[in-house]
């Protein structure tokens, strides 16, 4: 039977406020307990989307205006060290940051709050799935695809595919381990850390990946 083709999906992020935010570290910590979880992925998870480079000093929402609007770098330095890709479920990652926080706190009098600052606004999203038009059979098709498809498919594939749909691995080594029956491969994709740099460093070490897999297996190209 001819494996099931694998066709390539972006996406676009549609922003909802809240209404709850902290204009300090206590507030933080109570808002954190409480918000929907959908808001923790927001400003943990998709930062990643919506800052494809990486390019910001820390990698959540929370370590970033702890650090520049209240000028707690330790906190923000705790807060910044917190790798999603180690917590099972969002619930898991909210009681980390939770205890982070209230940790740092417990002995401090006054607690830092945003003086100069802006709050911290909670955030939710909802992600559109918008075709690319790419839809591939093979595992080399697969690999050129992966090298020009818009940034938006390679976060939909991995990290949104993890988290919020609970895909183990993402769509990627889903499809390959299942329709194209590389085992290996698919279990080589499904430890790569999203975490670890930006999108466009993810991408390069999941081509690094296929290109490995095509050289050793010619014949399957």
């Amino acid at each position: 039977m001819s494996p099931a083709p694998f066709a390539f999906v972006g996406c676009i992020e549609l922003r909802e406020i809240l209404g709850r935010r902290a204009r300090d570290e206590r507030e933080l910590m109570e808002a954190l307990e409480q918000v929907p979880a959908e808001s923790i992925y927001y400003h943990t998870d998709s930062v990643f989307l919506r800052r494809a480079s990486g390019a910001t000093v820390y990698a959540n929402d929370f370590a970033n205006w702890v650090g520049a609007q209240i000028g707690d770098h330790v906190l923000a330095e705790r807060l910044g060290m917190v790798d999603p890709f180690q917590f099972g479920t969002l619930e898991d990652l909210r009681e980390e940051l939770v205890s982070i926080v209230a940790e740092h706190i417990a002995d401090l009098n006054p607690v830092p709050r945003v003086v100069f600052g802006e709050p911290f606004f909670f955030v939710r999203s909802h992600l559109v799935e918008v075709p690319t038009g790419l839809v591939v059979r093979t595992l080399a098709e697969f690999r050129r695809a992966a090298a020009e498809v818009d940034m938006s498919a390679i976060y939909l594939h991995t990290l949104d595919a993890r988290v919020r749909r609970g895909i183990p691995g993402g769509h990627f080594a889903q499809w390959v381990g299942r329709e194209l029956g590389l085992v290996g491969l698919a279990d080589r994709l499904s430890r790569v850390n999203p975490y670890l740099g930006g999108l466009e460093d993810l991408r390069r070490r999941i081509l690094d990946l296929l290109d490995a897999e095509l050289a050793a297996q010619p014949s399957t190209a």
